[in-house]
């Protein structure tokens, strides 16, 4: 049975951009060339609505960078942990930013190790290459925190290590696991179908006995460099979906064929072809619950003090202004593009002169 979500994905998708949701006729004020220009469906799974959100979204964060090594860190759920999403999206994804967010927190704060109060951004991806069900957590983080006292930066004690991945691994299996446990106790799980037998109490159990035998996969890339550079890193996974339309290839005979990197085989780009009803499930497989944010910022960046506890770090970087000098290269990936100009003329300015109705069209009842 499907989700809410799921259904509404169902019924948005395919409208998106086309006749179904209407549109608007624009014509240049100069040239008096037209365009008619379909509405968007909005949804935040449309590989189609995501570069308007992600432009704006990265426009804002500009102005939060701080002159520093920027860290990339990626915790991933094991498979036998993370195929309990399955059934029980929100508990276990929200556990997961929980886990790593203290894992991190934790790890940065202990004095053997940083020692200061760090600061970033958390993105929660649930898909591999092949869009099986693949839960990770994306996190960058400056490199560096704010010391216990308030009265000075703390930088990495190497500029490219950051912060012991054994640790950090260990902690976020600790953290990920106690939390389960207390989920389960509270009733949050739910199981059936083939994970029904995860009802018993000591089925359960062993399940959480056997992922603490296991490592827990972390992984610290090196630094991707200062401000000059993150925010285009960051434009690879915020607003990212389970398969963007260029990946697509063909839709032949109820087949779909789509491009996907192996990288088990040295990251080799390769052709995958399903059946077009099994491409669906896949991909409704990553379809979030309503309510869930997918990216979160914490420590330093949290919403709630982002703005002086900001102000303090430049301050103790002593940098009075924030950071808003951006490479030309970098800033055409975030700057919105200029949808108001003629695109014959070059000089004009497109105007709405005339409003579509909607014209339902039928693809899909999910009903």
């Amino acid at each position: 049975m499907l989700s809410r979500p799921q259904r509404r994905a169902l019924n948005d998708i395919p409208d998106c951009r086309t006749a179904a949701l209407g549109g608007h006729l624009q014509q240049c004020d100069r040239c008096g060339h037209r365009i008619l220009l379909y509405n968007s469906c909005r949804n935040r799974h449309c590989p189609k609505c995501q570069a308007t959100a992600r432009a704006k979204w990265l426009a804002q964060r500009q102005t939060e960078l701080l002159p520093v090594p920027y860290f990339h860190v990626v915790f991933t759920l094991p498979q036998q942990i993370g195929r309990l999403a399955l059934q029980n999206a929100k508990p276990i994804y929200n556990i997961l930013f929980h886990a790593a967010s203290r894992a991190l927190l934790e790890t940065a704060a202990d004095p053997r190790l940083l020692g200061a109060s760090i600061g970033f951004l958390a993105v929660l991806h649930t898909w591999g290459q092949n869009l099986h069900l693949h839960p990770h957590l994306h996190c960058v983080v400056p490199g560096g925190g704010i010391s216990p006292d308030g009265s000075r930066w703390i930088s990495c004690r190497k500029s490219s290590f950051f912060l012991p991945v054994r640790v950090l691994s260990s902690r976020f299996r600790k953290i990920f696991l106690r939390s389960l446990r207390a989920a389960f106790r509270r009733d949050l799980l739910h199981f059936h179908g083939e994970l029904r037998a995860l009802r018993d109490p000591r089925q359960f159990r062993l399940l959480c006995q056997q992922a603490e035998t296991i490592p827990w996969v972390v992984h610290v890339k090196p630094p991707f460099g200062g401000p000059q550079r993150v925010l285009k890193y960051l434009s690879r996974y915020t607003h990212r979906v389970a398969i963007s339309s260029h990946r697509l290839r063909s839709l032949e005979n109820g087949r779909v064929s789509f491009e996907w990197k192996d990288y088990r085989d040295r990251s080799r780009t390769k052709t995958m072809t399903l059946e077009a009803t099994e491409f669906i499930r896949r991909f409704l497989l990553h379809i979030l619950p309503s309510g869930l944010v997918r990216i979160r910022q914490f420590g330093f960046l949290a919403n709630r003090v982002r703005q002086p506890k900001l102000k303090h770090c430049r301050t103790l970087l002593a940098l009075c202004q924030p950071c808003t000098l951006i490479r030309s290269d970098i800033a055409a990936d975030v700057h919105l593009p200029d949808t108001k100009a003629c695109p014959i003329c070059k000089q004009g300015r497109l105007i709405v002169i005339e409003l579509v109705a909607a014209e339902p069209i039928p693809f899909l009842n999910t009903s």
